[in-house]
């Protein structure tokens, strides 16, 4: 139980610092209003759920269909890679859209 609150923990936490970093340092977007500001949040996190499904899928691919030692990190270290790189493109075109 300890393991599945410190996982939720450190995952709510840092998903919040690294909205409020993208958002200031990366994208350099400023919300209207509190509520413009949750649905940016709330559609960055869609995104994030999207992107951390294909680091899970393709770790557990290098984990399944490659024979040597540590292929599921090199898995993730694959996945996490297209996965950044997707959702900085996502979030450039979806999420933090100065008008």
């Amino acid at each position: 139980m300890v393991l599945i609150l410190a996982i939720l923990v450190g995952t709510i936490s840092g998903l919040i610092v690294k909205y409020s970093l993208d958002k200031k340092w990366i994208f350099n977007y400023v919300s209207p209003n509190a509520k413009a500001n949750t649905k940016t949040f709330l559609l960055y996190s869609s995104m994030g759920v999207l992107t951390t499904m294909i680091f899970w899928v393709s770790e557990y691919l290098f984990y399944k269909y490659f024979d040597f030692d540590g292929s599921q990190y090199a898995g993730a270290i694959f996945g996490l890679s297209i996965g950044y790189y997707l959702k900085y493109l996502l979030d450039k075109k979806y999420v933090f859209i100065n008008k």
